[in-house]
């Protein structure tokens, strides 16, 4: 149906290539015009100030999440005023002890102009859940804590 592309750039700026020293700093260019820095996590002897892949990816499904959210309660006519989501993923050992992003924890907070009830908002997240391209397209056990 579509393409979406990055383009990943790193360049050694070490002295060497030994696992202890090389740089992890790289960037993310998207075709709009967009450049993220990026790195390891600080974790794995990236730079703090940099986004991670880890990050990156609890982003992405946050933000594919909220972006379905939003078109639900568009079409069911309801007003979003805003949304908030303090996403955490954990990266942690599998069932084949490898380590993976395993689960990632959603916590939106909505405001809408009209009263939602409780029922009407947990269904209206499980169908964003359900219909999110990142979710469907990961193995990371992804919930939503209201």
């Amino acid at each position: 149906m579509s393409e979406h592309r990055a383009r990943i750039n790193w360049e050694k700026s070490s002295e060497s290539f030994d696992y202890e020293e090389y740089n992890r700093e790289h960037e993310w260019s998207f075709p709009g015009g967009i450049s993220v820095p990026a790195s390891a996590a600080p974790d794995f002897k990236g730079k703090a100030d940099r986004v991670d892949p880890e990050e990156a990816l609890v982003a992405s499904i946050s933000s594919c999440h909220m972006l379905t959210f939003l078109a639900i309660a568009s079409k069911k006519r309801l007003t979003v005023e805003s949304y908030v989501d303090e996403a955490v993923g954990y990266l942690e050992k599998n069932e084949n002890g490898k380590l993976a992003m395993t689960r990632a924890v959603l916590k939106p907070k909505v405001q809408f102009a009209e009263d939602v009830s409780a029922e009407d908002l947990k269904t209206m997240h499980d169908k964003a859940h359900h219909n999110c391209f990142i979710a469907n397209s990961v193995l990371t056990e992804v919930s939503i804590e209201l």
